[in-house]
């Protein structure tokens, strides 16, 4: 018989299996797909603008409210960039990103179904949420895929210009629809393709550092957001009014929680120390300035065109799209100047030419006409067009390159909260006198101030880390 050997086998234990590596990142297609979707949410963002008149009365919308119909994305957006930004960093850029993105295309397509002022506004409040996912997540993404100085300063500065190409399509689109609600349509089903588009290109990134999401300053900050938004619309009727103060009062007490919680918090939205570096403020005080000054005239503006000047919502969003058109070009090429001029100096640029422009277009609704608009419009352009590309580079170079997502939606933060205040200042001023010409010029006055404010602030920081 043959003889076998007595040696038992040995059964060597199964290595453990190595932890999945994150794919690696697609330079060119991530820059693709985050600054689609920054375009789409953009276009959902600037709807209103020239439909609000149609939409208003489709909505039975008094006057008065009006300001909600145009601040309910910019409040969700407000409130929810700087925890969208810390949960990005924490739990993935890409996962936070695709989510967003969906719910951005669920939330304006239901939009469209809306029949009441506070359903459309509830709604808006949503897409606002969403895009904040979106906003927040996309720079982090960037900053993974293009490591170095030169491809971040290239990738912002795409990404930038297509914040005003949103801004620039979204009115066009729009105003091409029959309606206002099929444009909310077309607008969602935008956002979900892109979605679809970035599960197959994106790749995963975070930060993780551990602790619980604040929720604690989510709701403390939103609460006074909203407080500042509706003491802000209700001052329209009346400044002194005691529901006006008691609201400010309110916010402003909401503020000093959310800055006790910050500071108790383990992992908190934003870091109250980076307010210490003077790139991470000026990056915050453009971002507030941009919101207040520029956002808050050119959103109500089409609509003062219109009521005004009897322009349609297409003749609107044409004469918008020449200030929109030129800030996508001005961003898209201002790249070229980082190496020479410090973003820092281009955003001073670019509030002093805002500036410049909305005082050149003084009296031209009064006059009738609408060709006195061109050269403030032209003017106020290129400003917008500096600071849309300075703004992203800022908030990214200001912070940890880890800590990406969470610069970034600080940054937007602050825009959208200027652009809160700003929307609500532009319309109690518009309408607070007796012609809407006279009060648009009391409007645009006020923004070049604050325009100036902002470009002496962030002129005069130091650059340094």
């Amino acid at each position: 018989m043959p003889r076998f050997s007595e040696r038992t086998p040995t059964i060597r234990p199964a290595a453990p299996a190595a932890p999945r590596p994150e794919s690696a990142p697609r330079p060119t297609a991530t820059l693709a797909v985050t600054s689609a979707a920054t375009a789409v949410a953009l276009m959902t963002y600037t709807a209103p603008m020239v439909t609000l008149p149609e939409t208003a009365a489709a909505l039975h919308t008094p006057l008065s409210a009006q300001a909600w119909l145009l601040n309910g994305t910019p409040l969700g957006l407000a409130a929810l960039l700087l925890v969208a930004g810390s949960l990005a960093d924490d739990y993935g850029r890409r996962r936070i990103f695709l989510v967003g993105t969906l719910a951005l295309g669920i939330t304006t397509a239901l939009g469209a179904l809306t029949s009441t002022t506070v359903l459309f506004t509830l709604a808006r409040i949503a897409q606002g949420g969403a895009s904040a996912a979106l906003l927040a997540s996309s720079l982090g993404l960037l900053v993974h895929a293009f490591p170095t100085p030169r491809g971040r300063l290239h990738a912002t500065g795409v990404w930038g210009a297509f914040v005003s190409g949103g801004i620039a399509l979204g009115p066009l689109v729009v105003g091409a629809m029959p309606n206002w609600r099929m444009a909310y349509g077309v607008l969602g089903v935008a956002a979900v393709i892109v979605a679809a588009v970035g599960i197959r290109t994106l790749a995963e990134s975070r930060a993780p550092r551990g602790g619980r999401p604040d929720f604690g300053g989510a709701v403390t900050f939103g609460l006074a957001l909203v407080a500042l938004v509706a003491a802000l619309t209700l001052g329209r009727d009346g400044w002194l009014r005691a529901p006006v103060g008691l609201l400010l009062a309110a916010s402003a007490v909401l503020v000093g929680i959310f800055v006790l919680v910050e500071r108790r918090a383990g992992t908190p939205m934003i870091d109250l120390g980076l307010l210490r570096r003077p790139r991470f403020l000026g990056s915050s005080v453009g971002g507030l300035f941009t919101g207040l000054a520029v956002i808050g005239l050119f959103s109500f503006l089409p609509a003062l065109l219109q009521q005004t000047l009897g322009l349609s919502a297409m003749d609107t969003a044409w004469l918008f799209l020449l200030w929109s058109g030129l800030s996508f070009g001005v961003a898209l090429q201002a790249k070229r100047l980082a190496g020479r001029v410090p973003p820092r100096l281009q955003l001073a640029l670019g509030f002093l030419l805002h500036a410049g422009g909305a005082m050149a277009m003084l009296g031209a609704l009064d006059s009738g006409s609408w060709a006195r608009l061109l050269p403030g419009l032209v003017i106020a352009g290129v400003g917008s067009g500096l600071l849309n590309a300075a703004l992203p580079l800022l908030s990214v170079e200001s912070v940890p390159a880890e800590r990406a997502a969470m610069g970034s939606g600080a940054q937007q933060t602050f825009r959208y909260i200027g652009s809160c205040a700003g929307v609500a200042l532009t319309i109690a001023l518009a309408t607070s006198s007796g012609s809407l010409a006279r009060g648009a010029d009391v409007a645009m006055v006020v923004s070049a101030g604050l325009a100036v404010v902002a470009a002496v602030g962030v002129g005069v920081l130091r650059e340094r880390t």
